[in-house]
């Protein structure tokens, strides 16, 4: 496969070589450039030999010399340089096919790259790749890979995710950890599907591959008002998001004993739903499954606890309101008065957003729509006219809202200063504080 060079950074490796915009990257050290993971893997060398050809097949070789892990300093037309490849999957559980008709097109894209999950921290299912993309993953060393793995029992991941290749899960993951691959794993918990004895079922099978599998992540299914002609599923009731804790701790108890750390946690959800409280933070170790929402809420109260312990501020009154989902509303409270306790002329509310857009079982911050803030704050007292909200509301780069609606519409429409505040305690006490 070849790869048409959109651009040469000016003075970079390629530019002193003669590599010009419009060639065609052929390979580099005899290897052919397929996609991105072959071109960053290839360019580290310290002399790379580069092959490129003009628009009429003329071919050209350059021996280039450069500092390893240098870039040779070359742009394509995309960063992954081919194809984002999408999900073959039709998970019970998915959540893009519970998404209302009429959204913007991007929000339909199932993704499933491996290129992705060591780049951005993706999740990927496994079920596209080839035995060569295995391969090279484990020659390069491409490690860790962020796996969606739900069920590790053959007959009934193919039932869940409506793909045969999905069978192969166990030989795959083995595959990756022997060629010393590191995993994280999560498993979306349907009750009456992959709980109980499939979870006990999950968990020994991934235990088997540890030290590799370094950690593994429980989260509940979460289902909107939009389900018309999907598989018939429910929410998890309390005790039986107390027993998926009870099955992580007892779990996590046999980890540590062997010296591995807890190795699997289950997702905030489930203390929320169970009504028990969070773990301390030490218990979530470095945190690696945070953005499954495991940990973060122990991670934000520790945080903002040590900045209100830290910070002296005198210019009061402060005050503002935060807009968040229904499910952290109470935790985010619970944070605002105890910095009250250290500023009492504060004036702070925690307004939590029901989920119309969604539906009202959807109570996560992250998928709160700008609508919605809109609809359900016309006409109240914003404090101070500062409107603060969770900064995963909005896309990445902060512009938009999951329906559209810009930040700064809802400031027109409120009459507020919108801010939106990173899962930071820090900031988060700053913002707080008008502190930005």
């Amino acid at each position: 496969m070849s790869v048409l060079i959109k651009s040469v950074e000016s003075g970079s490796a390629a530019d002193r070589a003669g590599i010009s915009a419009g060639q065609t990257l052929l390979s580099i050290n005899g290897h052919d450039i397929h996609d991105v993971l072959d071109f960053r893997f290839y360019e580290t060398e310290r002399t790379v030999d580069v092959v490129v050809s003009d628009t009429d097949g003329t071919q050209h070789r350059h021996i280039i010399r450069k500092g390893e892990y240098d870039s040779l300093g070359l742009d394509f037309e995309t960063y992954l340089m081919d194809k984002q490849r999408s999900c073959r999957n039709k998970c019970v559980f998915c959540f893009v096919d519970q998404t209302p008709k009429g959204m913007r097109e991007t929000l339909y894209f199932k993704d499933d790259d491996e290129r992705l999950s060591f780049l951005f921290g993706n999740y990927i299912t496994l079920t596209n790749l080839s035995q060569r993309e295995l391969e090279r993953i484990v020659q390069m060393k491409i490690t860790p890979i962020n796996v969606s793995v739900h069920t590790t029992n053959p007959e009934l991941r193919v039932r869940m995710m409506k793909n045969p290749e999905s069978a192969h899960i166990m030989e795959r993951l083995r595959y990756l950890a022997e060629g010393g691959i590191q995993l994280n794993c999560q498993l979306v918990l349907c009750p009456g599907w992959n709980d109980g004895a499939e979870l006990e079922r999950s968990l020994s099978d991934l235990f088997s591959l540890t030290p590799q599998v370094q950690s593994i992540a429980l989260v509940p299914v979460g289902l909107t008002a939009h389900r018309e002609g999907l598989e018939e599923l429910r929410l998890f009731s309390s005790e039986e998001a107390k027993q998926v804790i009870e099955t992580a701790n007892r779990w996590a108890a046999i980890a540590r004993a062997h010296g591995w750390g807890s190795v699997v946690w289950p997702a905030d959800e489930f203390y929320i739903i169970a009504g028990l409280p969070f773990p301390t933070p030490g218990d979530y170790e470095d945190y690696p499954q945070l953005d499954n929402g495991v940990g973060t809420v122990a991670l934000l109260r520790d945080e903002f606890l040590a900045a209100l312990e830290d910070i002296d501020c005198d210019e009061l009154p402060h005050r503002a309101t935060i807009a968040t989902g229904v499910s952290i509303a109470p935790y985010l409270r619970e944070l605002a008065d105890a910095a009250k306790e250290k500023f009492p002329g504060a004036d702070w509310e925690v307004i939590p957003i029901v989920n119309d857009f969604f539906g009202h079982s959807i109570t996560v911050a992250g998928l709160v729509t700008g609508g919605d803030i809109i609809r359900q704050l016309d006409g109240r007292d914003i404090k101070g006219k500062r409107l603060l909200i969770p900064q995963v509301m909005l896309r990445h780069g902060g512009d938009m809202f999951l329906d559209d609606v810009t930040p700064e519409q809802v400031e027109q429409a409120l009459g507020v200063t919108l801010t939106a505040v990173p899962n930071d305690g820090y900031e988060l006490l700053d913002a707080l504080l008008g502190n930005e």
